[in-house]
Parts: C-alpha cells; sequence; structure tokens
C-alpha cells in the first residue's frame, strides 16, 4: 500500500534566546512519503534531504506492522543532520529485479521519485529466485539448480543502479544496495516449515547471490551493504528468528531498526 505525504515546516522564532524548532508534518496520496522532523538548527556540510526506497517487500515493511527502515532511516538522518528529511517508499511485494529495472526505467512516477532523492536504498533479487524454492519443494533443485539465475538477477539489479545514477546525473547522490540475510524464509518458521536441510540449501543460495551481488553493483557505484552478517552472525551460525516477523520472511520491527542503523552508517560513509 503506498501512501504519498507532502510536507510543510512552521517555524517559531523566540525574540529572547537562541532556540529554534522545526516541526513537519506530512499528508496526502500514493506512494508511502513521509517528512521526518529536524531538530536543531542546520549542521554545516552536505546532508540526504530524500531518501527513496526501491525494492521488493522487505522495502515495503511487509508482514511487521512496524515503521519500516525507510522511514526510520529519514528520521536518524534528520536526527544527525538538525535538517528535515524526507522518505518515500516504493518497495512492493513480490516485486522482481526485472519489475523494478522496467519501473525505474519507464515508470514516469517512479522516475520522478529517483530524480527527487539524494539518497536511495535498493533491496530486490530474492522474488526472482521464487522458482528455485518451487522446485526445491519438488524435490528437483539441487545448489546447481538454485544458483543458476544468480548471475543474471544481479546484472539486472546493478542495471537498477546505473539507471538511478542516469536519472540523478550531474547531483549528488548515494545509492545503497543491500543483500539478504536468506532470499526465503529463515529462523524457527523456516525450520518448522521446511526443515534444516532446507535451511542449509537456502543459506547456500543466500551466500552465492550475496557474492555475485556484491561487485556487481559496486561496479555500477553503489555502496553493497551487508545484511547477512548482523541478521545471522558472519558464519551464519547465529538464530536470526528475533528479528523476524511471523512469518519467518521479513524483518519485524527489530530487524528494521537494525537495517536502519546499518544503512545510516553506510549512508555516513559512502561516497557521493
Amino acid at each position: 500500500m503506498l501512501v504519498r505525504a507532502g510536507r510543510r515546516q512552521v517555524v517559531l522564532l523566540w525574540l529572547v534566546g537562541a532556540l529554534g524548532l522545526a516541526l513537519l508534518s506530512a499528508c496526502s496520496a500514493a506512494p508511502h512519503r513521509t517528512a521526518a522532523p529536524g531538530p536543531r538548527p542546520a549542521a554545516s556540510g552536505a546532508v540526504v534531504h530524500d531518501v527513496l526506497g526501491l525494492g521488493d517487500s522487505v522495502t515495503a515493511g511487509s508482514a511487521c506492522g512496524c515503521v519500516d527502515f525507510v522511514r526510520l532511516l529519514a528520521h536518524d538522518l534528520s536526527t544527525a543532520s538538525g535538517q528535515p528529511v524526507s522518505s518515500t517508499n516504493r518497495g512492493r511485494p513480490g516485486q522482481t529485479s526485472a519489475q523494478l529495472l522496467d519501473l525505474v526505467r519507464h515508470d514516469p512516477g517512479v522516475r520522478a521519485d529517483v530524480r527527487r532523492a539524494d539518497a536511495d536504498v535498493i533491496t530486490v533479487g530474492a522474488n526472482d529466485l521464487a522458482p528455485a524454492l518451487q522446485a526445491w519443494d519438488a524435490g528437483t533443485c539441487d545448489d546447481a539448480c538454485a544458483q543458476r539465475d544468480v548471475a543474471a538477477v544481479t546484472s539486472r539489479v546493478a542495471d537498477v543502479v546505473r539507471e538511478v545514477r542516469a536519472l540523478r546525473v550531474g547531483h549528488p547522490t548515494r545509492v545503497i544496495v543491500t543483500d539478504y540475510w536468506n532470499v526465503f524464509e529463515d529462523g524457527d518458521v523456516g525450520r518448522d516449515d521446511r526443515g534444516t536441510a532446507y535451511l542449509a540449501w537456502s543459506d547456500r543460495l543466500t551466500r552465492a547471490f550475496n557474492a555475485a551481488l556484491c561487485p556487481e553493483v559496486t561496479a555500477a557505484a553503489a555502496t553493497c551493504l551487508d545484511l547477512y552478517a548482523p541478521f545471522k552472525g558472519a558464519e551464519g551460525r547465529s538464530d536470526p528468528t528475533g528479528l523476524l516477523a511471523d512469518d519467518g520472511d521479513h524483518p519485524n520491527a527489530a530487524g528494521h531498526a537494525l537495517i536502519a542503523r546499518l544503512v545510516l552508517a553506510a549512508l555516513t560513509s559512502s561516497p557521493r
């Protein structure tokens, strides 16, 4: 569900003292767009003013019933900079890399959002691998089968980055592409639904996807952000259940808060 919010700012200036308070409120229609308040006077140096989330149901905040990481990120950026930061969430449940690439190339609304945003966060690719999961459930998919389409998917994600860069040519822009802790369900739910053999298989597929993704998007001038280790540990031995929603497939509130913190750190250190 996508709701776009505009913004307005009311500034109260007191004649005595130097205290300033900026308040932003948001309203209107699709996609989901909010403005986070800037609680302090403007900080020196370049800051992010508009965050755009692109991708699948992870970006969209599906199954969480919480504030998604895109909005959390805008709030955190605003707190850090002392300036208002708007956010637009274009995440769509079920979206594939091919569908996102088509939107960025041809959808006027998405292209306008990309042109406006000076920071983009992209999470996409897991849904492209759904046929492998169906084949696994049918008992007809080994590692080679599962990883067959990885190169094509990660190449398309890099093409999304290139389209974003082309739409923002001449304007400083930070682009963050996240990988996955698991491209399918994980934790207790994954174990209960499909068993430990499935968890091992999906983990190998996820590692293969992540390993292919980062070089592709880095070459396209994006920062590749690791979500695997923060959710599961560097060796994949940590249980991610506490960071997952009840469906085992999406982040819960704690998971979204973690992703927002990780993206904030990446934006702080990434080139524009």
